[in-house]
């Protein structure tokens, strides 16, 4: 009995031991398991939820441009692209070979992948190809378990409707540089792209929106298996123009082939309504990365189509300066509007000789007949009794030779000289440069935007500064009404003295523009020739009797130039037109000019609150 006793309690106490060894390891698994499922819950659900949801930023769609009437000239389309999040992927390096083996990607795209994916975080996509047809986008889905880390997303791309015909004001997008990435992460998404140049570069900031993000669920494999949430992104604010696109596309259609420019503007406000500049790009081009040959042909062109001859585009203005001239001695007293001064066909300075362009000569000419029969011996002589830097003056204040407050990026400020000017260049100044001035030659030049500028701040007697953006976010912009701008300062009596001359060059028999005449006679147009040579003709030359400067090669042939507002009682319009090489502004811009004025008074834009119809012909062509 007594070991029947012992056995027992040996064999309670192994019991016991045992009983509180499990209930030791139940203790341990269940703290472990309130540790895991109550105080780490939330951490564990999170990163289960890692493996099983993908999350993503997406590129919000851009703003659109759109012309005076709503019309888009810069909108998006759809656009599938294969993109890479690299934490998503065990070995990036064989996720892109398994890719390329699907799509070929080139030297350079790898390249430029290996680039973003050592800038970027690893949770930042990377484009890895966009522009995916259907069947390209369908093979990625299918081999998806073979390409961790990589998804086919869908965004928008920039779409230029009008292409190359509006490409110099609307400008064109680009992917984002090292420089800018690093300005603002949040461009280094897949898809977004930034303003290069033009409208888009302008008012890129408020065309850019802001980014939104999406959460897919996703399988072991990586393989999207639906869509959780979606917070779509905020879309850029619209950017209204002034710009009349069926007018423009109009006055493209006048210029031809022609290597030109012409600018229509509201001479009461500013407005810009139509802004050539032939040739032209493809904007789109830039979307996707230009090729070199392509930049090679650009660049190669001497007709220069990646410049705005519009704004960028500098050229002596020539016998349209004469009414800069007549204004600033006008005002400085030097002459009065019955002065008379004869022409004999030149003007001889010591042993040089400046030649009126008709060489017997115009006789006596009051400021009237100077302008009308644009003699150059008479503002020679204007000019030496004036100065160059009361010229100057009033050239700027007209808007010549200076930056405008323009809302377009890239414009040329051109140049007036001055004294001062010409000093700091190491030179003095002479008689000879003021007299070479008067006529808008020697060191002057000027954009054709300026020259606009110009025509209507005679017209309208005010300061009005040229401007291509009327709304943002459909907000009609400050300088729509014609007292949002200052006066000239100059009194009316004194632009009347211009403004009639510049009636007789088109209107009055012997005027030098008779090819600009409209011809309703109720409504009458104003303007002013010009041709600028671009090189220097000889004395021997000239007084040959053989100088032809329409048989001398394209490139030394002066520059047309014609400037004009119409109604003449009433203006409302302006127009310049500078043709490059054309020879002679009566023969070839001042004709074009009145074409131009025609269509715009017929569509009389500034006028209306939506396009005509004719505009969706216009638009189709």
């Amino acid at each position: 009995m007594k070991k029947d006793g012992e056995r027992l309690s040996v064999f309670t106490k192994r019991a016991l031991l045992l009983m509180g060894g499990q209930m030791a390891v139940l203790g341990t698994l269940g703290a472990r398991l309130y540790q895991v499922q109550v105080r780490d819950g939330a951490r564990y659900t999170t990163l289960a939820d890692e493996n099983r949801i993908s999350a993503r930023m997406i590129a919000p769609p851009r703003g659109r441009i759109l012309d005076r009437f709503g019309a888009p000239v810069a909108g998006n389309i759809t656009n599938w692209r294969a993109v890479l999040v690299a934490e998503q992927a065990d070995n990036v390096s064989a996720t892109l070979d398994a890719f390329s083996a699907l799509l070929p990607l080139s030297e350079y795209e790898r390249a430029r992948i290996d680039r973003e994916l050592h800038r970027r975080r690893k949770f930042i996509p990377v484009l890895i190809k966009e522009f995916l047809t259907w069947d390209e986008m369908a093979a990625i889905e299918v081999n998806a378990p073979a390409l961790p880390g990589i998804a086919v997303d869908v965004g928008t791309s920039r779409y230029y409707p009008y292409g190359p015909k509006l490409a110099h004001i609307v400008g064109y997008v680009a992917p984002p540089n090292e420089a800018d990435v690093a300005d603002d992460p949040l461009l280094g998404l897949p898809g977004l792209r930034i303003g290069r140049a033009g409208m888009e570069k302008f008012h890129d900031l408020g065309l850019r929106g802001r980014a939104g993000s999406v959460q897919l669920e996703v399988n072991a494999v990586g393989r999207v298996i639906r869509e959780l949430d979606r917070q779509e992104g905020i879309q850029g604010e619209d950017a209204g123009l002034t710009i009349d696109t069926g007018l423009h596309l109009s006055v493209l259609n006048l210029l031809g082939d022609e290597s030109a420019s012409a600018v229509v503007m509201d001479c009461r406000n500013g407005e810009v309504l139509a802004m050539a500049s032939n040739p032209s790009f493809d904007p789109s081009l830039f979307n996707a990365g230009v090729s070199q040959s392509q930049w090679l042909e650009w660049t190669r062109d001497r007709r220069t189509p990646l410049i705005d001859k519009a704004t960028s585009g500098l050229y002596a203005p020539g016998s349209t300066f004469k009414m800069a001239v007549a204004l600033a001695g006008l005002e400085s007293r030097a002459i009065a509007p019955g002065d008379r001064i004869e022409c004999p066909g030149f003007l001889d300075l010591g042993d040089t000789r400046f030649h009126c362009w008709r060489k017997g000569g115009h006789g006596m000419m009051d400021m009237r007949g100077g302008l009308k029969n644009s003699c150059d011996v008479y503002f020679y002589e204007v000019a030496r009794r004036t100065g160059i830097d009361h010229i100057a003056a009033m050239a700027n204040r007209l808007g010549l030779g200076m930056e405008l407050e323009l809302d377009l990026p890239g414009q040329r400020s051109g140049l007036i000289p001055t004294r001062e000017w010409r000093i700091a260049h190491g030179h003095a100044w002479n008689i000879g440069d003021t007299i070479v001035s008067g006529i808008g030659q020697g060191f002057i030049q000027v954009t054709p935007l300026q020259l606009a500028t110009y025509a209507s701040r005679i017209a309208s007697g005010r300061l009005v500064q040229p401007h291509l953006t009327r709304k943002l976010a459909g907000v009609l912009q400050p300088g729509v009404l014609p007292d949002d701008w200052p006066v000239l300062g100059m009194s009316d009596k004194v632009l009347a003295h211009v403004r009639e001359g510049m009636w007789a060059v088109v209107n009055e028999a012997g005027g030098t523009a008779p090819l600009a005449r409209l011809p309703d006679p109720q409504v009458q147009l104003a303007g002013k020739t010009g041709s600028a040579q671009v090189r220097r003709v000889s004395r021997e030359l000239r007084e040959s009797g053989h100088f032809d400067s329409e048989k001398l090669p394209w490139e030394y042939r002066p520059h047309a130039l014609f400037v004009c507002y119409a109604p003449y009682d009433a203006p409302r319009y302006a127009v310049s037109v500078v043709i490059e090489h054309g020879n002679a502004g009566a023969a070839a811009a001042a004709p074009m000019a009145r074409e131009i004025m025609i269509e715009t008074l017929r569509r009389d834009p500034a006028n209306r609150n939506e396009a005509p119809p004719a505009q969706v012909a216009d638009s189709a062509r």
